[in-house]
């Protein structure tokens, strides 16, 4: 059975790759848009209507769709829009503790499994010259930092799956894809 994740994150495929899985990458290229309000049930929706997107193209492969937002005090912080908007959520994410939300769908022609993982996070309380460091430097990821890059030292500790802030939920991604006979 062909197996396709529906992302071109880089580290989503580094961490697929690692973890031994054999995939083809396909984007999928959907309005990310939703007047959905709650954090688990935006990155489900997400996860599940790029997951469908590509499934129709590939109807006899399993395809992996997935999602990740930050929230903080209420508030989703989504990728940055640009330097501008990088130094605003940097800002705010300071000395903070927030949720990042990932959610995941796995389609095939014999099943759909979708579900989500949450984590928290506790940032360092940065200088003004460290924080400086951080603007704009991740403008492709939600909440604009990276916690797998070693240079950063904004990320203080994590509670939950480590994999759930990077993009995909390594413990329940792997329960789940054992029902699809699929084995990490």
């Amino acid at each position: 059975m062909n197996i396709i994740l529906a992302s071109a994150s880089p580290r989503r495929i580094e961490l697929l790759k690692k973890w031994g899985l054999k995939f083809d990458i396909c984007p999928s290229s959907i309005d990310e848009r939703t007047k959905l309000k709650r954090p688990s049930s935006i990155v489900k929706y997400l996860s599940y209507q790029k997951a469908k997107s590509i499934k129709e193209k590939y109807p006899e492969s399993i395809v992996i769709g997935s999602d990740t937002i930050v929230v903080l005090n209420g508030e989703i912080l989504g990728k940055p829009k640009n330097k501008k908007d990088s130094e605003r959520i940097i800002r705010e994410l300071n000395g903070s503790l927030h949720r990042v939300y990932t959610g995941v769908s796995i389609l095939s022609d014999k099943k759909e499994i979708i579900f989500y993982d949450v984590a928290k996070v506790k940032m360092q309380k940065l200088s003004e010259e460290e924080l400086k460091k951080l603007f704009g430097k991740h403008m492709d990821k939600a909440g604009s930092y990276a916690v797998q890059d070693k240079d950063d030292c904004f990320v203080k500790k994590i509670y939950g799956d480590y994999y759930t802030v990077v993009g995909l939920p390594y413990i329940k991604l792997k329960k789940e894809l054992k029902k699809f006979k699929i084995f990490l």
